[in-house]
């Protein structure tokens, strides 16, 4: 039994206890924690991971990530009996996601390894905490709580975490061969949480075993670095060398570095939604080359995301010294709508460093209406008698761009004298 083993809050963590406090009250934490705690008198479930972390340290709770000593199957069981929906696609990795009130929960089975490749482990499901403990990959990674705010620490993971020390379980070396993924979750946690410089044990370490990188899926890297690019360590990345060097090895397509700086002296200008991953890649990676469609290739971005650097991407480069004024901008609106604009202005003052009136123009395309082309195949077949075909096509491509270059107007006369020739 855990119980036994858990350890008080000190009182200098009584704010953090207070915010652990309003998760106890959560009439869904209740119902999940009564629904697995009811289940025997052996049964148990702890809070896990990244919430405890937040709680510890006072910041805000985010994820509820979950640990009990149930397998999958009784997890299961222990929700449909107390109506409780769920979905089971991570059951093979132990985990059942709890569903309340479109709320998601994370409830993951204890678990030891039997057989790990550097990718993914085999895994035996366990009623002991500590070997649970002990296949996780930081200290404060390993840190369980109750509702009352007691922890289970088997690695000391509370003091690395206020000292600031992001500590391997274990022999670091071992560590990271079991999942080389691991090498860039140490960069992650180290930009967010040190207070340190990097160990050159773990350097050289991380050095040596880069390579096994390479069998790590495209999704789960992209998956990672989503996480560091929108953490409060993104900033930290330009003033630490190692991590900056081991990013772009795993990513050499980040090549714009510096933009950094530029993003984080101007954060507070509303320039980007801090949630906004599409459009802070799109400034790492957006050269004169074709360094953003290998990036978007080659980690399989959704069609949305891939469309919105590409465009960014393919407009930015074609832009003149006049982009900002009124009558380009209308006809970026016509041609593209009016987020895809304002990507676009967000983009170039961020890439440009130029000042402009960022609020006046984008307030603009805000409550501008995109012009509408008044002309279509259906005019000129009843009035001109054209036929489907190439040279329709033609004569409205020639009708838009006269129409575009005379501030979206065109005399009857003008119209007559393409038509006619």
């Amino acid at each position: 039994m855990i119980k036994k083993f858990l350890k008080i809050f000190t009182k200098n963590n009584i704010n953090s206890q207070n915010r652990l406090q309003n998760l106890k009250n959560d009439s869904k934490i209740k119902k999940i924690f009564n629904s697995i705690n009811d289940h025997s008198t052996e049964s148990e479930i702890l809070f896990v991971g990244g919430c405890v972390r937040q709680n510890i340290l006072g910041e805000k709770i985010n994820d509820i990530d979950l640990a009990t000593n149930l397998n999958p199957d009784e997890v299961v069981n222990c929700l449909n009996k107390n109506d409780i929906k769920y979905t089971d696609v991570g059951k093979k990795y132990g985990t059942i996601t709890a569903i309340i009130e479109k709320k998601k929960f994370e409830i993951t089975s204890l678990r030891k390894d039997v057989k790990t490749d550097g990718r993914f482990a085999e895994v035996q499901y366990c009623k002991n905490w500590k070997e649970d403990a002990k296949r996780r990959d930081f200290t404060f990674n390993s840190i369980y709580s109750n509702l009352n705010g007691e922890l289970f620490d088997p690695f000391n993971g509370k003091k690395d975490l206020l000292n600031g020390w992001v500590k391997f379980i274990g022999n670091p070396a071992t560590r990271i061969k079991e999942d080389y993924l691991r090498i860039l979750r140490y960069i992650r946690f180290f930009l967010i949480y040190s207070k340190n410089n990097h160990s050159e044990k773990i350097k050289k370490i991380i050095k040596q075993n880069i390579s096994g990188i390479n069998i790590i899926s495209g999704e789960r890297l992209l998956s990672e670095l989503k996480k560091i690019i929108l953490s409060k360590g993104f900033f930290k990345i330009p003033k630490d060398q190692f991590s900056r060097e081991i990013i772009q090895l795993i990513f050499p397509q980040i090549i714009n570095f510096n933009i950094i700086k530029n993003i984080e002296k101007r954060s507070n200008e509303n320039l980007f939604n801090e949630n906004d991953f599409t459009f802070l890649i799109s400034l790492l990676i957006i050269d004169e080359t074709d360094n953003a469609d290998y990036f978007v290739h080659k980690f399989n971005i959704s069609k949305d995301e891939k469309d919105r650097i590409l465009f960014l991407k393919n407009t930015y480069k074609d832009l003149n010294k006049n982009f900002f004024e009124k009558k380009n901008l209308k006809i970026l609106l016509y041609k593209h709508g009016k987020y895809k604009v304002i990507d676009l202005i967000k983009f170039h003052i961020l890439k440009s460093k130029n000042i402009h009136n960022i609020n006046e123009l984008i307030t603009f395309c805000e409550m501008q209406k995109a012009p509408v082309f008044p002309f279509n195949a259906k005019f000129l077949k009843e009035k001109y008698n054209y036929k489907d075909g190439k040279l329709l096509g033609d004569k409205l491509k020639q009708l838009e761009t006269a129409w575009l270059s005379n501030n979206f107007k065109l005399a009857d006369e003008k119209v007559d004298s393409i038509l006619r020739n």
